[in-house]
């Protein structure tokens, strides 16, 4: 994974640490300049526009969440697709998020068991969505430097569990991603548990958001 990019410091209470930020696509312009000014990576989604809009840092996510908003099944057809699209791509995702159920529990874990090597060949890092139902055991033989946390789940098991999953992380040395999240406190929050990286649409939404 690149380390040269800018990155982002939060301070929580006594807490230090830094984090990559990466925003959800938008189509406007004036939002994407500013992004890429204050040294902001994007996400790129499979249920999104397969657009990486100049960044030099992206990363993939699996659009599972777009689909259980919209109650159906996870679409693995259309990641398939997403998968070859990101490998023509002349940017490297720094990771991908594996396949998942959102608040799946261990059924969500096979699926993304299923797509280990398949996304592997994409991306030098890949993350498994860690969901309602999942315990630290589950996923203790399973990361690695090449395999990491991305924290999914509702939002009320998200921040009950965010610094367990942030303590499993530091202890292992894996890469910790939380996602959704949309406000300083939270941002604040992820920080205070050892979050390597977040996500969020706020300042995809709205630009003056950013320096906040």
């Amino acid at each position: 994974m690149r380390t040269s990019a800018k990155r982002v410091v939060m301070r929580h209470g006594q807490s230090n640490t830094s984090m990559i930020c990466y925003a959800s696509r938008t189509g406007t312009k004036r939002n994407l300049a500013a992004l890429r000014a204050h040294g902001w990576g994007l996400l790129v989604s499979r249920a999104g526009a397969w657009r990486t809009e100049g960044f030099g840092r992206i990363c993939g996510d699996n659009g599972a969440w777009a689909d259980f908003q919209a109650g159906r099944a996870f679409d693995e057809d259309a990641y398939e697709r997403f998968l070859d699209w990101l490998a023509a791509q002349p940017v490297v995702a720094d990771w991908l998020v594996l396949p998942d159920i959102v608040a799946g529990g261990v059924a969500s874990l096979e699926l993304s068991q299923r797509y280990l090597n398949r996304c592997m060949s994409v991306a030098p890092m890949v993350l498994i969505a860690v969901q309602n139902g999942m315990e630290t055991d589950h996923l203790a033989s399973l990361v690695g430097p090449q395999v990491g946390i991305f924290l999914g789940g509702s939002t009320d098991w998200k921040i009950a569990r965010m610094a367990e999953w942030g303590k499993f992380c530091a202890e292992r040395a894996v890469h910790y991603h939380v996602a959704r999240v949309n406000s300083i406190s939270r941002m604040s929050l992820a920080a205070s548990c050892g979050a390597d990286s977040v996500d969020g649409s706020s300042a995809s939404r709205y630009a003056v958001t950013l320096p906040k």
